[in-house]
């Protein structure tokens, strides 16, 4: 590798390598970040850290109701989740439709029951 080196008061400050070789060094240092994330999420998942399937992820995101798409995918029913919750079907039912606002305390329980955050279930502000 061809490195100048720049010195300012006599120390080492810059070091210019040919670009080629500088992308070279940025793409290796990509590559080992990419191998240490994947430990990480590795490590975790063996640690029981749950993963959700792409067309679970995909209903979070595209405007799907939260808190229907986690009760199917923990395949409970709107009377198991509402007898959990010690709640009317109804309720759950508005709920997931977006006509009805949960309390805090409600949405613990909901949290609780599916087993996920409350933020969760809390659907994204809808911006213009």
């Amino acid at each position: 590798m061809n490195v100048q080196i720049i010195k300012h008061k006599g120390a080492p400050e810059y070091a210019i390598v040919p670009f080629e070789e500088w992308e070279k060094i940025i793409s290796r240092l990509e590559e080992l970040e990419d191998i240490r994330d994947a430990r990480v999420v590795r490590a975790a998942i063996a640690e029981g850290e749950e993963t959700y399937g792409e067309d679970f992820v995909k209903r979070l995101c595209f405007g799907k109701s939260r808190l229907k798409v986690w009760r199917e995918y923990r395949k409970l029913t709107l009377v198991d989740l509402a007898k959990i919750c010690g709640v009317s079907v109804a309720a759950i039912s508005q709920i997931e439709n977006g006509k009805r606002t949960p309390s805090v305390d409600l949405l613990m329980k909901l949290a609780k029951a599916l087993n996920c955050d409350m933020e969760d279930l809390i659907q994204p502000s809808k911006l213009p």
